[in-house]
């Protein structure tokens, strides 16, 4: 299964392919969705759609995550990056792609350990994790990191679903599972 972590921004939109087979996660791609800063909002943010779009066309992925945002002290730049972010989510739900959103101290938590990790521990622990993404920029890392967390997680809740339904089966007097 492939899966897609977007790293949002409206000059600059990190993304990152991973694909999951159990507990094993492996570089696929990745790569950053540059609009282009002279031209206006409504344009770049076309840009940023129809980039995203035809990654999404080539890379397949079966789920996206994408990275919350936080409030800027700046109101101007806050919103624009909302509607960036407003069209990245828009990208894959179009597409029909299940889309999850994650906090920036969840991804760093998942990925590093600690919510509040620095900029180079995140790429640290992408590239350890992921080798073949060695010299990504900071906004792939960061998507690839988006990924790895909505990996984890995704992984977590299905182990918890599977105990869960084990869990009531044994209540209803069927045989409990062995090795499960």
């Amino acid at each position: 299964m492939r899966l897609i972590g977007i790293d949002p921004g409206l000059q600059r939109t990190g993304w990152g392919v991973l694909a999951v087979e159990g507990s094993r996660l492996s570089h696929v791609s990745h790569g950053v969705l540059i609009s282009d800063r002279k031209l206006p909002l409504a344009e770049r943010l076309r840009q940023l759609y129809q980039a995203l779009g035809d990654v999404l066309t080539q890379w397949q992925p079966v789920e996206a995550a994408v990275e919350e945002t936080f409030v800027n002290k700046n109101p101007t730049s806050t919103l624009k990056l909302g509607q960036a972010r407003g069209v990245l989510l828009l990208a894959p739900a179009m597409a029909g792609i299940p889309v999850s959103e994650y906090t920036p101290n969840l991804i760093k938590k998942s990925v590093v350990g600690t919510g509040h990790a620095q900029k180079a521990q995140v790429a640290m622990m992408v590239t350890t994790l992921l080798p073949a993404a060695a010299n990504v920029t900071d906004d792939a890392a960061d998507a690839l990191a988006v990924a790895i967390c909505h990996a984890h997680l995704r992984r977590n809740q299905q182990i918890m679903a599977q105990v869960e339904r084990d869990d009531t089966r044994n209540r209803t007097g069927r045989p409990r599972r062995v090795g499960a």
